[in-house]
């Protein structure tokens, strides 16, 4: 039986040597359009800032190795125009040849990617995105040639982050320009805020709120008419599925825009079949379909359509999306849904946050992280968590990841037995805690109400009760709170006023035993996250959506900027 193979890198070639691993006579034929078959595309950020030296680090595999130790047939430089599906043939042109010809198959998979979105812009050729090798080289001979001391990177996600940390760590003045208020849309505002602050506290400029309107010779005018110095231009606006081959083929296309496969990525075309990031995955959370180009699911995919084509039965389970990205000293991480997405689906839903630190505090060198926990209130089905801060981020987001995925529900967080010494961990584990927390609120036994509800509250006559020390209050707090110290409360109980009360602390640890103690669960309801979360979500209501860390031009040439450097606030012990 032969198989073709349209696409390499993950998905392509992920299927393409499990299939050889499952038939050892299967003949297995590969084509990449590009120059390279198999190479780290997540790794080229790093090349471009130089942690990564060595361009042949990236290249996993080549041809020639995968023709001597597979014994595949892989043709690169080699693009299938159309699919015939009923004479199952692919028409094939030979980029170098500029000659065409017919290949025959028996099960044709297509893993064509995702392609950079490029906005029909003027001067837009000059905008330069990373997805391959050969992309990273054009990118790093520019920089050779021209020596800029400006870029301006368009898109404010994983990828853009990525590289504006590694063009500044080149020594580039770095300008980050994103349409909306805030960096990485998988994060909620609050938890983007950290970011906002680590970024512009490495001298990384943020345009927030505004959108690219022309690329010049030496810089960049944005929609709300300022120009930005920019010798250099990467764009990093997202991708988009590559389906112009399906859909010239009459393959289903959904409403994502990916290919529409069943669970073992089969085609509406019963003997062709899709993987990686041209695909439209199974959500998790909701059931529905989603879009989700990460190189773990590709691979996944990768391996078990090839299981399919030998017949074994396979099934794709619901994706989440889990990812990390790091930024500079911070790590941030994500999986399931947000805030966001929950509000604007109309999913009934609640919200965790904790500030936790990455092991325990006694021990030197913990760091602080900010956690989000999202579950249903019915159910406790985790729908979505997000992690900001230092070492430790990426072992809690992926032990709630697989809690997910395992059907564990928020309060089995608690249960969970995870490995505990004073440089690892604390003993009620982060992820612990949030379990805990998860628990009280389903049982009834503690109330909650999130930053961004509070104004509502106060302005309807609730009271606020800062039960912090008195210098912590001080040094900062909520305005309109009153201040009674939790080590006073249980002697001042008489002075609280009447009707609803909400306390808070630095963190909410401190806010819980107070509500316990006034003892009327009614009318007491602890702010989540305390004063932190207030103060992060507070600050991504009220931030200029366009700051800058030092002088733009205008369109007359005058100098503007606004200078402003927020420190990421330090994780308490409660």
């Amino acid at each position: 039986m032969k198989t073709i193979i349209v696409g390499g890198v993950a998905g392509g070639m992920s299927a393409a040597t499990r299939l050889r691993r499952l038939d050892t006579d299967a003949d297995v034929v590969v084509f990449e359009r590009g120059e390279h078959v198999s190479y780290a595309n997540c790794g080229l950020p790093y090349h471009l800032g130089g942690v990564i030296t060595d361009r042949k680090d990236l290249l996993l595999q080549t041809p020639e190795g995968l023709r001597q130790r597979f014994g595949l047939d892989v043709r690169i430089r080699t693009e299938v125009l159309s699919i015939d599906r009923e004479r199952r043939t692919v028409r094939v042109r030979d980029l170098d040849r500029a000659t065409e010809y017919d290949e025959s198959w028996d099960t044709l998979v297509l893993s064509p990617g995702a392609a950079p979105i490029v906005p029909d812009l003027p001067g837009i050729e000059r905008a330069m995105p990373l997805r391959t090798v050969t992309d990273a080289d054009r990118v790093i001979a520019a920089m050779r040639g021209r020596r800029p001391r400006t870029a301006a990177v368009i898109g404010g996600g994983f990828i853009g982050l990525e590289v504006a940390e590694n063009l500044t760590r080149r020594g580039l003045a770095v300008t980050v320009i994103e349409l909306d208020r805030q960096v990485l849309a998988s994060l909620d505002p609050e938890m983007a805020a950290g970011v906002h602050a680590q970024l512009r506290a490495h001298g990384v400029t943020l345009c927030l709120g505004t959108g690219l309107a022309r690329v010049l010779s030496d810089a960049v005018e944005l929609t709300d008419g300022r120009l930005i110095d920019a010798e250099l231009v990467l764009l990093a606006i997202g991708v988009r599925p590559e389906v112009g081959l399906a859909r010239a083929a009459g393959l289903a296309i959904g409403s994502r825009g990916g290919i529409v496969v069943d669970a073992s990525m089969r085609t509406s075309a019963p003997a062709i079949y899709a993987v990686g990031d041209v695909t439209e995955k199974p959500d998790r959370v909701d059931d529905g379909s989603a879009l989700i180009p990460l190189a773990n699911t590709a691979n996944r995919q990768g391996r078990l359509v090839a299981d399919a084509i030998v017949g074994r039965r396979v099934r794709l389970d619901g994706r989440l999306g889990t990812a990390i990205v790091r930024i500079f000293d911070l790590t941030v991480a994500v999986t399931g849904w947000n805030e966001k997405r929950l509000t604007v689906a109309g999913r009934d839903y609640r919200a965790i946050h904790t500030h936790p630190t990455s092991h325990a505090g006694y021990y030197p060198e913990a760091e602080p992280m900010a956690l989000k926990l999202l579950y249903d209130p019915g159910n406790g089905a985790i729908l979505g968590a997000q992690a900001v801060g230092g070492s430790g981020v990426d072992k809690r987001i992926d032990v709630i990841a697989t809690a997910a995925h395992a059907g564990l529900t928020a309060d089995d967080l608690a249960d969970l037995e995870l490995a505990y010494a004073p440089p690892y961990g604390a003993a009620k584990d982060p992820v612990n805690m949030l379990g805990y927390i998860a628990d009280n609120r389903r049982n009834g036994s503690e109330r909650s109400v999130q930053w961004h509800q509070l104004d509502n509250l106060l302005h309807a006559g609730t009271t606020l009760i800062d039960v912090r020390t008195p210098a912590e209050h001080h040094a900062g707090h909520i305005p309109g709170s009153i201040n009674v110290p939790l080590d006073e409360l249980r002697n001042r109980l008489d002075e609280l006023p009447a009707g609803d009360l909400v306390v808070y602390c630095q963190v909410g640890q401190r806010a819980h035993t107070a509500a316990a103690l006034i003892g009327d669960p009614n009318r007491i309801a602890n702010l989540d996250g305390g004063y932190l979360t207030w103060l992060a979500g507070s600050a991504s209501c009220t931030r200029a959506p366009s700051s800058a860390s030092r002088p733009t031009r205008s369109r007359r040439g005058n100098a503007a900027s606004t200078a402003q450097s927020t420190r990421m606030a330090p994780a308490v012990s409660e």
